[in-house]
């Protein structure tokens, strides 16, 4: 099986994705701008929740960037762990929950329903 290549941000990447969609390019640029803005939430709370969101969407660059990004707005190593922490019960309770479909089919089977 091959490795799979999971290229680096570099300039060149980035201009040529400006090049070929100029509008939606500046349009994310502004919307992430002011959803990280501070506001009813504070800088360092918003990139604890996105450290939490990159790592339950596997998105390394984005847990790069917003790991690095949590530090600068003054997030210890003990709180970005901890938002991690509550991403990964939130991934694993989802299966927990949706484990009641099945649940549901099973007790169909045995009362004869299906």
């Amino acid at each position: 099986m091959a490795e799979m290549h999971l290229p680096g941000a570099t300039r060149e990447l980035a201009d040529l994705r400006r090049r070929l969609a100029p509008e939606p390019e500046a349009a994310f640029r502004a919307f992430s701008k002011a959803v990280f803005a501070e506001g009813a939430l504070d800088a360092r709370t918003k990139q604890l929740i996105a450290v939490a969101v990159a790592h339950v969407t596997q998105c390394p660059w984005c847990i790069e960037g917003h790991v690095q990004a949590a530090r600068k707005a003054g997030a210890s190593g003990e709180e970005i762990m901890e938002a991690i922490w509550v991403a990964a019960e939130m991934r694993a309770g989802a299966a927990f929950a949706h484990s009641l479909k099945t649940l549901d089919l099973l007790a169909a089977e045995e009362d004869g329903k299906t």
